[in-house]
C-alpha cells in the first residue's frame, strides 16, 4: 500500500514539475517510429557512473582492468575508472580526463595521442562494463542485460530474456529511453505481424524493456511519452506501477 501511494506521488510531481512537456503528448504512430528509428551512425556516449577499462598492450602501470593482461583483471576484482559527477576519471600518468559524452572511439584516439609522449605507436583498449538494457514484465527471466554492441533489436533482448510468457500484452510493448533530463516512452504493437520490421526497432545501452500482461489495463497504447526530469529507473517503477 505504501509502495502504491509514493509511486503515485512520485508520478504526480513529475506530472507537475514541468509545464514545457505534456506528459500524455499524443504522437502519430509514424513519430513514434521517427523517435527510435535505426541510425547506423549512432555511437554509445560515455556517461556519469559508468565504469571504464583502460587497457594499453604492454604498459601494465597505464592499465586499469586491462583485457590484455593473462588474469582476469576486470570488473569481478573491483579494478576499473569509475566516470565521477563531472564526467571526469583519473588516468595513470594522464592524471584528470573529462570522458562524459565521448564515444569509446574518440576517447581511444585522444589517449593515444597523449601517450604518443612516452610510448611509439600506442595499441589502446576501452571497453564500458555497464552497458546494458534492462527487460522488465512478462518474459521468462526479467533481468538486466550486459550488451557489448551498440546497436542491438527488440526482438533480440526479448529472446535474451527467454521470450514472452503466456499472459504477455504484445499490443502495448513500451521502450523507455533516456533523452536529456527526461524520458521517452513509446509503446510497440508486435501484433502487427506485416509491420514487424518497423516495431522491432534498434535499443541502445541504457533502454528499458516493459512487457505489461494482457490482464493488466491498457495505458498510454496510442501514445508517445514525454516524462520529464526522471530517470529511465524511475519511469520504469512509474510505468510498472500503471500496467
Amino acid at each position: 500500500m505504501i509502495k502504491n501511494i509514493a509511486i503515485a506521488f512520485l508520478f504526480t510531481f513529475l506530472l507537475i514539475s514541468c509545464k514545457t512537456y505534456n506528459v500524455l503528448e499524443e504522437a502519430q504512430p509514424s513519430q513514434i517510429i521517427e523517435d527510435f528509428k535505426y541510425d547506423p551512425a549512432y555511437e554509445y556516449q560515455i556517461r556519469k557512473d559508468d565504469k571504464i577499462t583502460l587497457s594499453v598492450w604492454g604498459q601494465d602501470d597505464l592499465s586499469v582492468g586491462s583485457v590484455y593482461g593473462i588474469y582476469n583483471s576486470n570488473e569481478v576484482y573491483g579494478k576499473w575508472l569509475l566516470v565521477d559527477i563531472k564526467g571526469n576519471i583519473e588516468i595513470p600518468k594522464l592524471g584528470t580526463t573529462y570522458v562524459q559524452g565521448k564515444t569509446i572511439a574518440t576517447l581511444k584516439e585522444e589517449i593515444k595521442t597523449k601517450l604518443q609522449k612516452w610510448l611509439v605507436n600506442p595499441i589502446v583498449d576501452i571497453k564500458v562494463l555497464n552497458k546494458e538494457i534492462v527487460v522488465l514484465g512478462e518474459v521468462r527471466n526479467p533481468a538486466t542485460i550486459q550488451v557489448d554492441k551498440d546497436h542491438n533489436t527488440l526482438l533480440e533482448l526479448i529472446s535474451k530474456a527467454g521470450g514472452f510468457e503466456m499472459y504477455a500484452n504484445l499490443k502495448s510493448v513500451k521502450i523507455l529511453r533516456q533523452e536529456g533530463e527526461n524520458v521517452r516512452v513509446t509503446n510497440i504493437d508486435l501484433t502487427i505481424m506485416k509491420d514487424i520490421p518497423n516495431q522491432n526497432i534498434m535499443l541502445h545501452p541504457g533502454d528499458y524493456i516493459i512487457v505489461p500482461s494482457k490482464k493488466s489495463k491498457d495505458f498510454d497504447k496510442r501514445i508517445s511519452t514525454i516524462i520529464p526530469f526522471a530517470t529511465v529507473a524511475s519511469a520504469a517503477a512509474i510505468l510498472m506501477g500503471q500496467l
